[in-house]
């Protein structure tokens, strides 16, 4: 009698929890609706006003202003022009952090749209334009969103949330540190101690009203590639009295592209190799006395990228003792992979079929871009995704992409980034994981 009546109690208790559950994902949904004009319009005004990195002075101060009206702790500025809002329930249970990326990048905005960028500022010291051609006043605006919800809804929560408005994600200006770096440098991962992190990102390039993620890798490492190929100056009518480091540098080039090609084990993961820019000689009848190349390495693995650079070095320093030349190259390590913790996306995905639909929250394959989020993820565990801003009548292949002047965003598809957030967040307060891990491969 007594397990029929433990059984009947269980089963009660299980009842009301889903039902409370239900209740709740109900009203975050009627919230994000009730909301959604007014994210629209924070869109449109970070849109036609953005700043570059670390030079995100009215930016970061606007979101400051809107965290401190929600009656939240508010630390500003940190990391330079970026902003923490801290929403503390009173109650126990986990402390999620939710990041948003808030700068610009220096390209001149080609769209006709009513609230295009016409903003100008200084990069490398020339004047450029300045828009958000990756979509992060999106990402501020859904942010500014789930903050203004959430402190609404403070008495149905349980923990903390930490909501990260990061500067500089583009990266910081020559000299300068910034980014998720120098935040988590600032503390704001240690006070309060974060358990886990949620990033999205918006993608031109996906159907509105569509979430893609993956597990593990999610995005690439970044480093930058330097190589200086040093000859010996000669006439232009002579080579033979010289070293000609072009023809060098040619040969290296080459020979780069066969570590990717011919020398990694792709199955494991993807890697990509590019030299991007060149420089050397003056005049045509001169051939000069030195060569400097750039370009990006980008690979989803630890152990991949170390054999990568090894390999570089080796490959450029060889081809250039062989021809009678020398090169010097440096490798400047950039963002780490974007890595989503196995476990919490295991139980994310879940929540994004409830929010998106099954079959539009979708497990992509990795992608080459990279991300700052992944300093956050190397700290704690992260899950990170996409959310759709492509119209639905639009072929990706044909949509302009991210960092271009024509970049565009339909707005109507920032609702469901708001809901996953919103649900993710609110999910992970009722029904925290133990013992999960960054789940990453040392």
């Amino acid at each position: 009698m007594k397990k029929i009546y433990f059984t009947l109690l269980l089963a009660l208790s299980c009842s009301f929890v889903f039902a409370q559950n239900t209740k709740l994902q109900a009203k975050l949904d009627q919230k994000a609706s009730e909301i959604e004009a007014k994210v629209i319009e924070w869109r449109r005004h970070f849109h036609q006003y953005p700043e570059l990195s670390n030079r995100e002075f009215k930016t970061g101060k606007m979101i400051a202003d809107h965290l401190k009206s929600l009656g939240m702790e508010v630390r500003y500025p940190v990391a330079k022009t970026g902003a923490v809002g801290i929403l503390r329930t009173g109650k126990p249970g986990p402390t999620i952090a939710l990041r948003a990326d808030i700068d610009g990048l220096p390209v001149v905005e080609r769209n006709s749209l009513p609230f295009a960028s016409k903003e100008k500022s200084t990069y490398l010291g020339q004047e450029v334009g300045v828009m958000h051609a990756c979509g992060h006043d999106t990402h501020i605006a859904i942010l500014m969103g789930v903050a203004e919800i959430l402190a609404g809804m403070k008495s149905d929560l349980n923990g903390t949330i930490v909501f990260l408005f990061q500067p500089a994600e583009e990266g910081a200006p020559e000299g300068e540190e910034g980014g998720a770096a120098l935040m988590i440098k600032e503390g704001v991962l240690d006070d309060p101690k974060v358990d886990v992190a949620f990033g999205l990102h918006i993608s031109s390039q996906t159907p509105v009203g569509t979430l893609t993620f993956k597990p593990e890798g999610m995005l690439a490492a970044s480093d930058m590639l330097k190589i200086k190929v040093k000859g010996v100056q000669a006439h232009g009518s002579a080579p033979w009295s010289g070293i000609d480091p072009i023809v060098v540098s040619a040969q290296i080039i080459n020979g780069l592209q066969t570590i990717v090609s011919r020398q990694l084990d792709l199955t494991q993961a993807g890697a990509a190799l590019t030299i991007a820019t060149i420089h050397g000689g003056v005049r045509n009848n001169i051939i000069p006395e030195e060569v400097e190349m750039t370009g990006t390495l980008r690979t989803l693995d630890n152990t991949m990228q170390e054999e990568m650079h090894r390999r570089i070095k080796r490959t450029a320093e060889n081809i250039a003792e062989s021809m009678g030349a020398t090169a010097e190259v440096e490798i400047i390590r950039g963002y780490p992979v974007t890595y989503n913790s196995p476990a919490l996306t295991t139980w994310a995905q879940p929540v994004m079929e409830r929010v998106a639909g099954k079959d539009k929250a979708v497990v992509i394959k990795a992608v080459t871009g990279a991300e700052d989020f992944s300093f956050f993820s190397q700290k704690v565990p992260g899950f990170f995704f996409f959310v759709g801003g492509m119209p639905l009548d639009a072929d990706p292949t044909k949509v302009p992409s991210h960092h271009t002047p024509d970049f565009f965003i339909d707005e109507s598809g920032m609702i469901t980034g708001l809901r996953a957030m919103l649900n993710l967040t609110v999910d992970y307060m009722n029904s925290p994981m133990k013992g999960v891990s960054t789940g990453m491969k040392k």
